[in-house]
């Protein structure tokens, strides 16, 4: 949950959205999850029934049913990567005491706003921007985009010259919550000069199914 000190200057609407808002899929749904990057892809499901480390399953490599091999590894990295701790929430980064309406209608308003430091050394959230669409009726977030102001060097030898990360979500229903429906990001730089950074990756999330008793 984003500080109370920092939601007294925030757009009481705004507040509202953050407070209900959560990155990843409430528990009890599960989900397929497509993502390409560099040419690849993978396909994988995530099966709310399961016991946690046995949730999520590769169903899909590069447009081909998987190997057993590639299974196996999957089934061991993602064990790992569970085993890893929790990550920051990302509106804890928020600097909700740069708030700004970019735009308002009567369904959405769009916020502009700044980040602060995730750690010490961060020297790439002076240089992004946050827009945050909320949708009115619901106050519910259906947009997030974390979007570069103009080249910077993060660290030593690297250049950033774009860099943008967008989540989407769906608006509430009466049967089923916000859910997430797209990553996107996209990168151009380079690091020492001659080595390309450029990268863009696509994340889809399909195929919802509440696994609560009804």
């Amino acid at each position: 949950m984003v500080a109370a000190a920092a939601f007294a200057a925030t757009p009481p609407l705004l507040t509202a959205a953050l407070e209900n808002f959560r990155a990843d899929a409430p528990r009890g749904w599960s989900f397929t999850q497509a993502t390409s990057a560099e040419g690849k892809s993978t396909n994988e499901r995530f099966d709310a029934t399961k016991a946690e480390f046995e949730r999520w399953t590769l169903i899909g490599k590069d447009g081909r049913t998987p190997t057993a091999e590639e299974a196996q590894d999957y089934t061991e990295m993602r064990s790992r990567r569970s085993r890893g701790g929790t990550a920051p929430k990302l509106t804890d980064q928020f600097d909700l005491g740069t708030t700004e309406v970019a735009a308002d209608s009567p369904e959405r308003t769009t916020y502009r706003l700044q980040m602060k430091p995730g750690e010490t050394g961060d020297r790439t959230a002076a240089f992004l921007r946050v827009t945050i669409v909320v949708h009115k009726p619901t106050r519910t977030v259906e947009s997030i985009e974390l979007a570069s102001t103009g080249a910077f060097s993060p660290t030593i030898g690297v250049k950033i010259v774009e860099l943008a990360t967008k989540l989407t979500y769906s608006v509430p229903t009466a049967d089923r919550p916000s859910l997430p429906q797209a990553v996107t990001t996209h990168v151009r730089g380079t690091a020492f000069f001659f080595k390309s950074l450029d990268a863009d990756m696509t994340v889809i999330f399909a195929d919802y199914e509440s696994v609560r008793k009804k």
